[in-house]
């Protein structure tokens, strides 16, 4: 039998059938520390009813076999990805929800285009669960059978994953909305990488408000880097001299934007606005400050973490706000 909502039984579920706190449940689940006879019974009873299947990962913490650890895992097209600061905001957020578990956090790197990069975790017994970054349809689909109900995804999901991430589509109509009221009226794009579904998300909304303003379309391909970004920014310039602002995906592209526009001698916002997405903490303290939206990368991950570390059942997808945060740059 399984709970009302038609999910898999959680520790909670049976805490709360059999009338104890969660604290005993666990106890007399994992078989340690001190219980009553009515409430083992009770415990019992529950599971019974509700047909609870303990994690196994879970289990393995409770009897202390050692290195029990939380993976997350990457998908890049080298193993640069693992410098990104971006992932180090994810293990830094993990860490601090594992950590109190007695659960350790590891860092891999799942090359882009190995369907079989997740089999290495496939047979470890020391992995408590996986949190996914920059995840494909083609990685979800990837996912060994043995760690389906331990994997959520910081991007897109699917049946078995849960997905948690931002609502980048809503914090980049913020943004172009923002340069539009301005003024500002021939806004050219710096993309992310076109083999990142999370990313496309910004672009399709960017498409949509030039047709409806009635505006060029103008976009350029980017990977997240400020080198590409200043880079993009003279291109911009020379396919369209006229251009009066530009929207990258990430403000380290667009900190490269406003890099390549000064190299080509033009006056960030005077000549062309600049904005971008994430709100890192150096958006604030560039000259000039950066127009951006912002991005809880922390309460991201802190999240993806913690329905690992307690089982719990996660909506398919969970989008957490981004909001305009203006500057200077535009």
């Amino acid at each position: 039998m399984t709970t009302a909502a038609h999910r898999p039984a959680t520790l909670e579920d049976v805490a709360r059938v059999a009338g104890v706190s969660r604290s005993t449940a666990s106890r007399v689940i994992a078989g340690t520390g001190f219980a009553s006879p009515a409430a083992r019974k009770q415990v019992t009873a529950a599971v019974d009813q509700l047909g609870y299947v303990p994690n196994p990962a879970a289990r393995a913490l409770v009897h202390g076999r050692g290195g029990v650890r939380l993976v997350v895992a990457v998908l890049g097209t080298s193993a640069a990805v693992l410098d990104d600061p971006y992932v180090n905001q994810v293990v830094g957020a993990a860490a601090r929800v594992c950590t109190p578990a007695g659960v350790g956090v590891a860092l891999c790197w799942l090359p882009f285009g190995d369907p079989r990069s997740l089999d290495q975790l496939e047979g470890d017994r020391s992995v408590y669960g996986v949190i996914l970054v920059n995840t494909t349809e083609e990685l979800l689909a990837a996912v060994p059978r043995s760690l389906r109900g331990r994997v959520v995804s910081i991007g897109i999901g699917s049946a078995t994953v849960p997905s948690f991430d931002v609502d980048n589509a809503a914090g980049s109509e913020a943004v172009l909305r923002h340069l539009y009221a301005s003024g500002r009226r021939r806004i050219a794009m710096v993309t992310g990488p076109r083999w990142l579904p999370c990313a496309q998300r910004p672009v399709q909304t960017y498409r949509r408000l030039m047709a409806e303003a009635g505006l060029p379309e103008r976009t350029l391909p980017g990977d997240f880097r400020a080198p590409r970004g200043r880079t993009a920014a003279g291109e911009a310039l020379r396919r369209w001299p006229d251009i009066d602002a530009i929207y990258a995906i990430s403000d380290d592209t667009a900190l490269g934007v406003i890099a390549g526009l000064r190299d080509a001698g033009a006056q960030v916002p005077d000549d062309v606005a600049v904005a971008g997405f994430d709100d890192i903490p150096l958006a604030g303290m560039t000259a000039p400050a950066l127009t951006t939206a912002s991005h809880p990368v922390g309460r991201i991950a802190g999240a993806a973490a913690t329905a690992l570390l307690e089982g719990r059942p996660a909506a398919p997808v969970t989008l957490f706000p981004s909001a305009l945060v203006a500057r200077a740059s535009a």
